[in-house]
């Protein structure tokens, strides 16, 4: 008998999609909120020179980015479509690794709603990063190894291996899952795998997805290892990766949902029904491991909690199975609050849905910078194109926009149709390497520079203007670097000036 639409729509597979709508729509209606945050800015003017690697990540979501812009434009809604894209597939396809677990319908849609208000995923719903497809892909290779466990079937390599492939391609930490991976395959019986023929097809698969940016790097002199040290030592010297175990209680999964990845833990080392996918509970221990001894942030760790929840979700339901109806309801009682209250936790703060110097606001800003980081831009372009009205229009055709961040140089290009700006340029990462034109400037409007960084570079800057936003809010553009100045005479030669700016951040 055939399949009715009735019938997919309500299968295991049908509602996992439907929650994943859902979702969907509600990134929609809140993600057009505020303004695109300054590492959005620079992600989008990155897209506009589309190359096989930058300085501060890997292309793949870079040419994401390209397809959101040729598709929508520098629309918030538009851009941010395709990270809560990547959120609700990764939500979906925890669901069906509870149901490759053995999990019941039940447990699937706990585990999907479970990832689905997990802080981190929450966030990266309503922002375009790297981060955000970085999540997925390690959801997708634990969902391919999970397969590859229970069918024993050595072609599943080959998926393991493209998804390794991309996730290199978009981010550099998913080198520590590989090392999972790695240990999962020689610290269990898994070891077989060694002589597949199938493994190793999938390592030269993930090898040949990843050459361009290795061809990049080698031609750039590994500039994005020099990155990665330098923003390394900032993190650690700024105390930013002070709280890395302990925070991995409140950013991976959520604090509501403890219990049911510990129990994924215990599920993969412990229980017998796990014992055929302890190779997991290494995927966790071991990034796990690595990230603290290496002090990384705390969301680095935060794609590998999909598979421990789906674990501990198969394994929670299924006790709850063979408890009395009385203790029975009142465990899934238990578990429809603890999902309820971390869904207004998690919602209350990573969705962009607080009024602008609200109470929630307020507290959310306490949390994370991201929406305090997504104020003012529109503003600030438009300041600095009012300064560059008021030059002669003889020297507006020699005048460069010189700024100190990736956010400034990323908004004024982003927004610069309006105004007809000059392109701006930055000492910072790959903007450095793209260069100050030829020929350079004559005149600079300098913003992102305090008096004293402005006046060594130059030999007359004016003060010209200040960075403000309707808000009247204080963060790092209104803040730190308010100032904007009109250089002439660069105190050095171009090419000696360009090396003494280059910075990372």
């Amino acid at each position: 008998m055939k399949n009715t639409p009735t019938k997919i729509i309500f299968s295991d597979l049908g509602i996992l999609i439907l929650l994943a709508l859902i979702r969907l729509c509600l990134h929609l209606l809140t993600n057009g909120q505020y303004g695109f945050h300054r590492d959005e800015l620079a992600t989008l003017d990155d897209a506009r020179h589309l190359a096989w690697g930058y300085v501060a990540y890997p292309p793949l979501t870079l040419f994401i980015a390209r397809l959101a812009l040729e598709a929508f434009g520098p629309s918030l809604v538009g851009v941010r479509l395709f990270s809560a894209l990547a959120q609700c597939v990764a939500m979906v396809v925890a669901g069906l690794m509870a149901r490759e677990l053995g999990g019941s319908r039940l447990a699937q849609i706990v585990t999907a709603l479970a990832v689905a208000i997990a802080p981190l995923s929450l966030a990266q719903g309503a922002l375009f990063q790297y981060v955000s497809f970085d999540y997925l892909w390690w959801v997708l290779i634990a969902y391919l190894v999970i397969r590859l466990l229970k069918s024993e079937d050595p072609r599943w390599w080959l998926g393991i291996g493209a998804v390794i492939g991309l996730g290199m391609m978009n981010r550099y930490t998913m080198a520590f899952f590989v090392a999972g991976i790695v240990g999962g395959v020689l610290l269990t019986q898994r070891r077989r795998y060694l002589t597949s023929v199938w493994l190793w097809g999938g390592v030269a698969l993930s090898l040949l997805i990843f050459l361009p940016n290795v061809i990049w790097q080698i031609q750039h002199d590994f500039i994005s290892q020099q990155f990665l040290s330098s923003i390394h030592a900032r993190d650690i010297e700024i105390r930013r990766t002070g709280g890395f175990v302990i925070e991995q209680l409140i950013v991976g999964a959520g604090p509501f949902t403890i219990p049911l990845w510990v129990a994924g833990i215990y599920y993969y080392f412990f229980s017998p029904a796990g014992r055929r996918y302890r190779m997991l509970g290494w995927m966790y221990l071991i990034p796990f491991l690595l990230f603290t001894v290496s002090q990384g942030r705390s969301y680095y760790l935060a794609p590998a909690y999909p598979m421990l929840l789906a674990a501990g979700i198969v394994l929670w339901t299924q006790y709850l199975a063979k408890l009395s109806i009385r203790w029975a309801r009142f465990g899934w009682g238990s578990t429809w609050v603890a999902l309820g209250l971390g869904a207004i936790f998690s919602g209350a703060l990573m969705l962009p849905i607080a009024p602008v110097n609200s109470d929630l606001w307020n507290i959310s800003s306490e949390v994370h910078d991201n929406f305090i980081e997504e104020i003012g831009w529109p503003e600030l372009v438009a300041t600095v194109a009012d300064i560059y009205a008021t030059l002669p229009a003889a020297e507006q055709a020699q005048t460069g926009i010189l700024t100190g961040n990736y956010g400034e140089a990323g908004a004024i290009n982003l927004y610069d149709p309006a105004y007809g700006l000059p392109e701006a340029i930055s000492g910072i990462n790959t903007y450095w390497l793209r260069g100050y034109g030829d020929p350079p400037p004559q005149t600079l409007i300098v913003l992102g520079h305090p008096r004293e960084g402005a006046d060594s570079l130059f030999k007359q800057c004016d003060l010209a203007g200040h960075i403000t936003n309707r808000y009247g809010l204080k963060n790092e553009e209104s803040e730190d670097h308010p100032d904007i100045f009109i250089c002439r005479g660069p105190r050095q030669s171009w090419p000696v000036l360009w090396e003494s700016i280059k910075h990372f951040g």
